[in-house]
């Protein structure tokens, strides 16, 4: 782990986790899930010949020609919500008819001859369990076997939650009072706690870290059942209150662990805004970021800065591509110009201002923020300047939920995509450059992937900037192809920074048709980039 001046957790050659056995958490088993049933719980039948004309006259007793009929079956998933189902057949050499029930009311046959290993792919149409049964058929003989196993699909969807604290050490919320030491962790119930449910499988939390006098970083993962990572959630100064969200797998124990990895103590915050399940909810749909609200043009509301202490709402749903079903949105926001320090909460249109706050901000400070919201029953968000003093206030809507929306979610990792401060990590060619871009493939680990959840950092600034990701319009890596024509750069801001900040955000960034996306440095001056990936949402 990074020591607390060095900004963001830096490994050397991080690479992907490896699925891992039962027992162990979400995130080390989530890049492959597979299942197994033996020959031995073949399940055998024998049929009467007066049921079945297609026994062969010569066999002396019907189901003695084929006594040693058995199937085992194996499964693996690769993505949210597919199942690649093998098949070990052994029989004598007739024809044999195998059929598969996925549990979700479609079938597929297929014949073979004797001893066999057929293979089968098939997608859900929704998160859940299932029982995946096969059925082999000797007609000649007038045998049956069968097995089968209970499928429970990688993927999980999103359902959305009112913003609610579950987690502040300055007041014994969530926990007993007092910083979290120095290289010291602390634990947040997630499961069965603010009407999360038991079966909870991960959760979106807006962390924030406050009351710092050193440098340092924070991580944020799996209760038990889990190893701590050393990729990084956010970065801190002396003297610096960051937020960021957070998209964690809950431990085997219903819990999520906060690692300080500064070198004092400090004050954290978590706040959560929406929890994944097994249970069919809301997928996600990424859409290119669109603008709702800026003040100082006067979109989506008055123009002129917010208020101190004030609210204001802005339509969400049918408006730029968000269905009116929506369920939540996932909004980039960004305060400028702020007169004072002070915090914004992005809540449900038509409740009142929860105490969860959305982003922390100072003085002349611009600021991003991802956040995830639910949609309040009238279609809006509402905006609150908790500051006493006025400030402009930025929305861009990324992405959707919604209960069509055919994009689950599943973790993996997480691991370091991009570090360009590392000379031997996978990206040998230097600092991001000044008005220039980066590309990466996605993901080696989704399949189907609509969208991705990253945490993008800037380090070793110089100058005021911002960044911007987006997905290629090219089926290669541009760094891969110096000839290739430039992209068109995108507009929407990711995260801001000024001269000597390390500024985290994350991202849920679509990866297009091809899978590939570029970061580009939208400032004057070279900085550093980090992106960690932490799952996918995938339709496949």
């Amino acid at each position: 782990m990074a020591s607390a001046t060095e900004g963001p957790a830096k490994p050397v050659g991080q690479g992907p986790a490896k699925s891992a056995g039962a027992g162990e958490s979400t995130a080390e088993r989530a890049a492959v899930q597979t299942w197994h049933s033996p020959a031995e719980r073949t399940v055998r039948t024998v049929q009467s010949a007066s049921n079945n004309r297609a026994v062969a006259p010569e066999a002396a007793r019907v189901g003695e020609g084929n006594p040693d009929l058995a199937i085992s079956l194996g499964g693996a998933s690769y993505s949210a919500l597919g199942l690649e189902l093998h098949t070990k057949i052994t029989s004598v050499d007739v024809a044999l008819e195998v059929v598969v029930d996925w549990g979700d009311g479609k079938t597929e046959k297929q014949t073979v001859k004797g001893s066999a290993e057929p293979t089968f792919a098939h997608t859900y149409a929704e998160v859940g369990e299932y029982q995946v049964s096969v059925t082999v058929t000797d007609a000649v003989h007038g045998v049956v076997a069968e097995n089968g196993f209970m499928y429970l699909t990688p993927g999980s969807d999103f359902t959305p939650h009112a913003p609610t604290r579950l987690l502040d050490t300055r007041d014994g919320t969530g926990v007993k009072a007092g910083k979290v030491a120095a290289r010291g962790t602390t634990r947040v119930k997630i499961a069965e706690n603010a009407q999360i449910p038991a079966d909870v499988r991960a959760v979106v939390l807006n962390v924030t870290v406050t009351s710092t006098t050193t440098d340092g970083h924070v991580t944020v993962f799996p209760g038990k059942g889990s190893t701590q990572p050393i990729t990084s959630n956010l970065n801190y100064t002396a003297g610096q209150s960051v937020p960021n969200l957070v998209v964690v797998p809950v431990g085997t124990d219903g819990h999520v662990e906060l690692f300080n990895g500064g070198w004092d103590a400090v004050d954290l915050i978590a706040d959560v805004t929406g929890y994944f399940t097994r249970s069919s909810s809301s997928g996600y749909t990424p859409m290119a970021p669109a603008r709702f609200v800026d003040t100082r043009a006067g979109l989506g509301t008055a123009k002129g800065q917010v208020a101190p202490r004030s609210t204001f709402s802005t339509q969400i749903s049918g408006l730029k591509g968000v269905p009116a079903n929506a369920t939540a949105v996932a909004l980039n926001v960004t305060v400028t110009n702020p007169k004072q320090a002070g915090h914004l909460s992005v809540y449900p249109g038509g409740s009142q201002p929860p105490t969860a706050s959305s982003l922390n901000f100072a003085a002349g400070e611009t600021v991003a923020n991802a956040v995830i919201v639910p949609v309040g029953p009238d279609g809006k968000i509402s905006v609150f300047n908790g500051a006493w003093a006025g400030t402009d206030v930025v929305v861009d809507v990324v992405g959707h939920y919604a209960k069509d929306g055919k994009a689950a979610y599943r973790p993996f990792g997480p691991y370091r995509m991009l570090d360009t401060r590392d000379p031997g990590s996978w990206w040998p060619g230097g600092r991001l450059p000044a008005r220039g871009y980066i590309s990466r493939w996605a993901s080696p680990e989704a399949r189907g992937g609509e969208a991705y959840v990253l945490n993008t950092t800037v380090t070793n600034t110089t100058e005021a900037g911002f960044l911007s990701v987006a997905p290629s319009p090219f089926p290669w890596l541009h760094n891969d192809r110096p000839d290739a024509p430039v992209p068109p750069r995108p507009d929407a801001s990711t995260l801001n920074w000024t001269a000597g900040k390390t500024v985290p955000n994350l991202v849920q960034a679509g990866g297009g048709e091809h899978g590939i996306m570029n970061f580009w440095n939208q400032g004057w001056k070279d900085a550093d980039l980090i992106v960690d990936i932490f799952g996918a949402y995938e339709a496949y």
